[in-house]
């Protein structure tokens, strides 16, 4: 069963840092491209940061760009998203998802495989 489980997420207070986890079973994340997400309340589902499948390659949404670090390491088939200088507009759940047909894309809608999501909070 393929199946990609985020851990990381929590409470941090503005400006402080964290580090997200995207671990996948079932299948090796070699081949796909990967995808960072976030929703909150209310809101649409945004694309945060992508990354190649040989992790040569990212890309960012101009809301995260030189606070977010998007890093793979596929020995360990494990995709992080490395958060810092964040603000209350960064709260929402993120969720890690995989692809293999467009590259690096944003767009939720192209990513297959998700997994559940772990809420991330920043607030003093």
């Amino acid at each position: 069963q393929l199946q990609l489980v985020e851990s990381g997420g929590g409470l941090v207070q503005p400006g402080g840092s964290l580090r997200l986890s995207c671990a996948a079973s079932g299948f090796t994340l070699d081949y796909y491209t990967i995808g960072w997400f976030r929703q909150a309340p209310g809101k649409g589902r945004e694309g945060v940061s992508t990354i190649s499948s040989s992790g040569g390659v990212t890309d960012y949404a101009d809301s995260v760009k030189g606070r977010f670090t998007i890093s793979r390491d596929n020995a360990k088939n494990t995709v992080y998203l490395q958060m810092n200088s964040l603000k209350p507009e960064d709260t929402a759940v993120y969720y890690c998802a995989a692809q293999t047909d467009y590259g690096l894309d944003l767009r939720f809608e192209v990513y297959d495989y998700w997994g559940q999501g772990t809420q991330v909070t920043v607030s003093s």
